[in-house]
């Protein structure tokens, strides 16, 4: 065992060790330089550097001191120096805003606008992902970091391109009284129908609940957009002039059509996908078929007689 005295020493090693070590690294960093060496007449003079904030004005000489004077409005300096005048402040890039104004002492510090991220790899800002249709956004975008999507949970549905929006829940045909004509999926809603419908609409008027999104979800490119616009149906048989239209403008004109379309217009659809080569008439008709299908199993309670609409 060790003495008292011993064990005092020991105690207190690992005290004097860090301490040691705080000294060490305070002489190991360099002190802030506040003058510089002018040589001026052969004469050299040791001068004073000016603050943060401002510029010298005028070096200092034998009976004299450096002058210093503060910057002008939109100019800075952040450093102890000796230069003749202050710095310009900078100027945010593209998808940049100010984070804080220059001052005399700081130049401006910028982050990407609302809508942007900083990409570190690239040194500029992009615009935030948007979660495609039968996604839902998991995280946010920042400034600093893209948006997250991951696909929407069982039983919801999301029929946009987003960045802040989350899934919806499928609509509940059977709470509602109604009954089920097209479960959802994760890029449309669940599609219901009443007793009193059954009888006058068909199948083709079902479709046409999902049909904005089906355009948005499967993601057309503009020129085959266009072709698709060009040969809907109209009641003169004239066709659309779609040409110069962008995408937004497409979807309106496609949607207005959905709108006022009859029944048996709507069936043609999947063959005008076909013949503008679009690779997914074959899922419209899938979904056509599903509806008529289900449409055939409804079953309505008439003054208490199920009666299986056919």
């Amino acid at each position: 065992m060790f003495p008292p005295h011993s064990q005092m020493l020991v105690s207190l090693l690992p005290f004097m060790l860090l301490l040691s070590l705080r000294i060490a690294r305070s002489e190991d960093v360099a002190p802030i330089v506040r003058t510089f060496t002018y040589t001026a007449t052969g004469e050299s003079l040791e001068c004073d550097m000016c603050p943060p904030g401002t510029y010298l004005r005028a070096r200092c000489t034998a009976t004299q001191k450096s002058v210093c004077s503060p910057c002008p409005s939109g100019s800075y300096t952040e450093l102890w120096n000796y230069i003749g005048r202050c710095l310009r402040c900078g100027a945010c890039g593209h998808f940049e805003e100010v984070k804080t104004p220059c001052t005399a002492e700081r130049d401006c510090q910028c982050q990407c606008a609302q809508g942007y991220y900083y990409q570190r790899n690239n040194e500029m800002c992009f615009r935030h992902k948007e979660c495609r249709s039968g996604q839902e956004v998991l995280t946010k975008g920042t400034a600093d970091e893209d948006t997250v999507c991951h696909n929407c949970p069982t039983d919801t549905y999301s029929n946009t391109y987003s960045s802040v929006y989350n899934c919806s829940q499928h609509k509940s045909c059977n709470a509602e009284g109604l009954k089920l004509v097209l479960k959802g999926s994760a890029w449309h809603d669940s599609v219901c129908t009443n007793c009193e419908e059954l009888n006058s609409k068909d199948g083709g008027d079902y479709l046409k609940e999902i049909l904005p999104a089906f355009f948005v979800h499967h993601n057309i490119p503009t020129r085959r957009l266009r072709r698709i616009a060009h040969k809907l149906p109209t009641k003169d048989g004239k066709k659309q002039v779609v040409s110069g239209l962008d995408p937004s403008e497409l979807h309106s004109r496609i949607n207005s059509w959905v709108a006022s379309a009859t029944a048996s217009q709507i069936r043609q659809l999947p063959d005008i996908l076909k013949k503008t080569g679009v690779n997914c008439d074959d899922r419209l008709v899938s979904k056509l078929q599903k509806i008529d299908s289900n449409l055939q199993q409804i079953s309505c309670a008439m003054d208490g007689v199920d009666v299986i609409v056919i």
